[in-house]
């Protein structure tokens, strides 16, 4: 099996903040840093610091490190996991994600985006089953896709046919790092650093982690960190 993980399954939000980007976004430039700077300015902030109250690292990335000697990649976003799927065709997927990226009612359904790349591998017989796995916070965020598992895929209804349905499964953590496959079991790993999504001050840790797990570079992470801060000073 393969296994993806998307870094907004752990840096992610809390509930009721109204400028998150779980409630729906882009994924342009802008949305990859431009955007987090003024999230962080309207919270009166001159770091990346200022947004951790309302965007946390949540637990159970560390789990992760056990997946060490597995073969593991690292790109900058979903849209990117065709290289890797080509590498690995026709098996099941596990993707730890706030999104089941298996397709949306906006843009062209036919080209390759971070939000529809597990649908169109399902479509075109790269991947054989997708199970996405819902970080478990989503329980207690009831705007997020894995608060409600039946409204979700009762959302899926009208973005796939039936003969792809059939080979999704939703499901959501127990805990935090839990549900995930014994290391033997894994083919191969993504991680995807999904900056569009994610809090710039969680950056070091999902390089780190990426190094920890001797990933191959697919697309290189977004650089947020250095020349981000200065502009948030501005």
């Amino acid at each position: 099996m393969l296994l993806s993980i998307d870094w907004d399954a752990f840096s992610g939000t809390r509930e009721l903040v109204f400028d998150a980007p779980i409630w729906g976004t882009r994924d342009l430039d802008h949305d990859r840093s431009g955007a987090w700077m003024d999230r962080a300015r309207r919270r009166g902030g001159q770091h990346w610091d200022v947004l951790e109250a309302d965007f946390p690292l949540y637990p159970g990335w560390e789990a992760l490190r056990a997946y060490a000697g597995v073969p593991a990649f690292v790109t900058l976003s979903h849209a990117d996991a065709w290289a890797w799927l080509e590498r690995y065709p026709g098996l099941d997927v596990l993707n730890l994600d706030s999104h089941h990226d298996l397709g949306s009612r906006s843009g062209d359904p036919a080209r390759l985006r971070p939000g529809n790349w597990a649908g169109l591998g399902l479509a075109r017989g790269l991947i054989r089953t997708v199970t996405t796995l819902y970080p478990d916070w989503h329980a207690a965020l009831p705007v997020a896709e894995g608060f409600d598992l039946d409204r979700t895929r009762g959302e899926l209804v009208d973005l796939l046919p039936d003969a792809l349905l059939d080979r999704v499964t939703l499901t959501r953590q127990a805990r935090p790092g839990a549900d995930l496959p014994d290391a033997a079991r894994v083919t191969s790993l993504l991680l995807v650093q999904s900056p569009a999504w994610t809090n710039p001050a969680h950056d070091p840790a999902f390089l780190a982690l990426a190094a920890e797990l001797g990933a191959q570079v697919l697309v290189p992470p977004y650089p947020r960190m250095g020349r981000a801060e200065k502009s948030v000073r501005s």
